[in-house]
């Protein structure tokens, strides 16, 4: 009843077919929705591109942090070439991957499968996520009271590990686990792998929320066993957040810091040591901003071509998917 008077009087204002009857103050107030954006770009200015700006020119200056800095412009970009240490870092760097993306993905993924396919059909779905929580834990644990209790686990005279190497009749196995060059970065590694397994695990399992379970009855009783229904229903299905944890996690992983500082400070010698850590002995050790400010600059750079490369993989897979449907 109300609609008839309405389209009167649109007719009467002759208004063009595809012009919205949108009140005036509708229109003038869309230019408000701007000023929401107002104190994100703020933030975005005055955290991220303000400083990561003034960092780009010191990489090309010399720096105290006292006196005004010194233009040399290629000259840090020179040194780090040729730098051994750096590229030690770097060569660390990809040993962090492994223990931060290759390892807790593989392993999350298949737990995450685990308590979702098994653990959470067979003894419901609050055991698996009392599990899934557990695996969780060390992700909020802070970075210095995780050090400390790795630290004291891996003490060479009387850590937890060693006394109980001992206690096993495996005394012959002790070893001074972090101050050792041959032994420090794979302690590192393990404790990276502990620390992380908790976050594919939880996004693994949100993703397969979305998972109907007849699929794996149905592949259950065509036969098809634990592996085949993951590989074939599980990997697939949740593939993005492969994809995301892949990403979100190599980056962690090139810039690395906490668990370095906390454990070994980069060493023994360069054993541990990796790009940011290196950066920040520059920056407050060795005062050196400007060369400092190149190492930190160079790892962005690396750190944005490997997302890049990331999301350029995952469209060129969805597309492929989507052509193969």
């Amino acid at each position: 009843m109300t609609s008839v008077p309405f389209v009167r009087r649109a007719r009467a204002r002759r208004l063009p077919p595809d012009e919205p009857l949108i009140p005036q103050r509708g229109r003038a107030g869309r230019g408000a929705y701007w000023l929401y954006l107002v104190p994100g770009l703020v933030l975005l200015t005055a955290v991220i591109i303000i400083p990561l700006a003034w960092n780009v020119y010191l990489s090309f200056t010399t720096w105290r942090g006292i006196k005004p800095p010194v233009w040399v412009g290629l000259a840090n970009w020179t040194r780090l070439l040729g730098d051994e240490k750096f590229w030690t870092s770097f060569g660390n760097s990809i040993w962090m991957i492994v223990a931060m993306v290759v390892l807790p993905t593989i392993i999350g993924l298949v737990l995450a499968a685990l308590l979702f396919d098994v653990i959470g059909r067979k003894f419901g779905g609050r055991l698996a996520s009392f599990l899934r929580a557990t695996y969780y834990l060390p992700q909020i644990l802070p970075v210095a009271i995780a050090g400390i209790v790795i630290g004291w686990v891996l003490r060479p005279q009387d850590g937890a590990l060693n006394s109980l190497l001992e206690a096993v009749g495996l005394g012959g196995l002790t070893h001074d686990w972090l101050g050792s060059p041959d032994t420090a970065l794979w302690a590192i590694m393990a404790v990276l792998v502990w620390v992380q397994i908790g976050y594919p695990v939880v996004v693994f399992m949100a993703a397969l929320q979305r998972v109907d379970p007849e699929l794996y009855e149905a592949a259950e009783l065509d036969g098809a066993n634990w592996f085949q229904r993951f590989r074939a229903i599980t990997v697939s299905i949740i593939r993005p957040e492969i994809y995301v944890v892949a990403l979100t996690c190599t980056i962690a992983a090139l810039k690395v810091f906490g668990p370095v500082y906390v454990l070994t400070r980069g060493g023994p010698g360069t054993a541990t040591i990796v790009p940011s850590y290196y950066s920040y002995s520059q920056f407050f050790q060795a005062q050196q901003v400007g060369y400092g400010a190149t190492i930190a600059t160079a790892l962005t750079i690396v750190i944005a071509i490997v997302a890049v490369l990331f999301i350029r993989a995952q469209n060129a897979s969805e597309r492929k998917e989507r052509a193969g449907l």
